[in-house]
């Protein structure tokens, strides 16, 4: 993204905040292409038998972002570290649907297919991982961000540290610690 355009990214926030609708409509054009970035970064440690797709993600994310009443975006930086968090909230809440639907929800007998058995299984896993993260949220809220922002948000160590105006060092650590107990966690072991 050029200068020109980081900028009008800048200014075209910062009039969203204000209420400016027109402002939403302008802003998309300028952010697809990373906000697809971000997304497809998801999307990539997905489970094969993923029936969302990067684009569907966007969109949804992006109509959650803008719809806030405050969002409140103190930069680019924010407004991406907003839409990891969107993206995240999404995926979660398609998993917890997967979950219902398949422990009765739906109330309707199917027959199921392996891509089906891989999708539940997948949205099981996707949830567990909400939950232990929910978990280091309470214990150390710092480490919990770096993970939504590297796993769910797909920002790299140097966009994670500028989000949270924290040292790519401190990030690093936070990452190692967080995946360390996380993993431990969601073996059982935590």
């Amino acid at each position: 993204m050029s200068d020109r355009a980081m900028r009008d990214v800048t200014a075209l926030l910062g009039q969203i905040s204000q209420g400016d609708q027109q402002a939403a409509n302008d802003l998309l054009p300028l952010v697809y292409e990373e906000l697809r970035r971000l997304a497809r970064g998801k999307m990539a440690r997905e489970r094969p038998g993923q029936t969302l797709q990067a684009t569907a993600l966007v969109h949804e994310a992006y109509l959650r972002l803008v719809a806030s009443d405050d969002p409140g975006w103190d930069g680019r930086a924010h407004f991406y570290a907003s839409a990891a968090e969107a993206m995240r909230r999404i995926l979660i809440d398609r998993a917890r649907r997967v979950v219902r639907d398949k422990h009765g929800g739906g109330y309707q007998r199917v027959s199921l297919s392996v891509d089906d058995i891989e999708e539940e299984k997948a949205a099981d896993e996707l949830i567990a991982l909400d939950d232990a993260l929910q978990t280091l949220s309470e214990r150390d809220p710092q480490m919990a961000r770096v993970v939504t922002y590297r796993y769910y948000g797909g920002l790299s160590v140097a966009e994670t540290a500028k989000v949270m105006d924290i040292s790519t060092r401190s990030v690093d650590r936070y990452w190692s610690a967080a995946r360390v107990w996380l993993a431990s966690v969601l073996k059982g072991e935590g």
